[in-house]
């Protein structure tokens, strides 16, 4: 039950801890999937800003909600740039999932603009992740530094030139590891190989990794090579997948 879930604070250590945790995709700009879903008991949610019609506006409610229901809500931004990580950061987001980390630069860069002390995350206590202005600097600064889940997407060819250099940059929490982008560019025996390559620089630097899964049987496959975190489905797939058991029940009057 969500209710005995560790508070969404903890959300950052489990995943550095490498406990199981597991979240969906929301790719529907409101509040009540996310709601929901949180109920029912998931651990975390990735909104998704890269792939849906999510804004500031909509982002600011999701993360409204996950506050509400009691889950871990990560952003999947639209681009690896500081301004996008700041704002979801501003809104209360959990974390950020950031796309197409393909370089060691680029690590550092992310994983400066996620912190403050350290980093160079833009400073204000005036918003949510803030209390609106209830923390204190020095609070605030410590609270999400401490708080502020840090999760690059390894899904491109070039990455795997400086994959054990981004693996063990300080400041990256945890690899999403994107089969959908390495098949397309690399072919299904490629991102089979880039897997490989990417979980052993993962385990060497003892760097967690996530993982969008198809089937328990797809998600102990890659337990078996250090995966912890998993991410199923999607919002509208659920939904879709619902109301297709619904209308194939009760198409057929002959059936019941």
């Amino acid at each position: 039950m969500a209710s005995l879930r560790p508070p969404v604070i903890e959300f950052r250590s489990r995943l550095r801890k490498g406990e199981h945790v597991l979240g969906t995709f929301i790719k529907t700009p409101t509040s009540h999937t996310i709601e929901i879903i949180g109920d029912v008991g998931y651990d975390f949610v990735i909104v998704d800003q890269e792939h849906a019609p999510f804004d500031r506006g909509t982002i600011d409610l999701a993360c409204l909600a996950a506050k509400a229901s009691g889950t871990a809500a990560l952003v999947r931004i639209s681009e690896p740039t500081a301004a996008s990580i700041l704002s979801v950061l501003d809104c209360g987001a959990t974390g950020v999932l950031v796309p197409h980390c393909d370089s060691l630069a680029k690590a550092k860069a992310i994983a400066q603009a996620c912190r403050y002390r350290g980093g160079s995350r833009g400073f204000s206590n005036t918003t949510r992740a803030g209390r609106f202005g209830d923390a204190s600097l020095s609070d605030h600064m410590d609270e999400q530094d401490a708080r502020v889940a840090c999760v690059v997407m390894i899904e491109d060819e070039a990455a795997l030139d400086e994959i054990d250099a981004i693996a063990s940059q300080s400041g990256i929490d945890a690899f999403f590891i994107g089969r959908g982008d390495l098949t397309a560019s690399m072919g299904p025996a490629g991102m089979k190989k880039a897997v490989a390559k990417i979980a052993a620089a993962a385990n060497a630097a003892r760097m967690p990794m996530m993982v969008l899964v198809s089937s328990p049987e797809d998600a102990a496959a890659l337990r078996d090579i250090g995966a912890t975190a998993y991410v199923v489905s999607n919002d509208q797939n659920f939904l879709k997948a619902a109301a297709k058991n619904a209308l194939a029940a009760y198409c057929d009057p002959k059936k019941w």
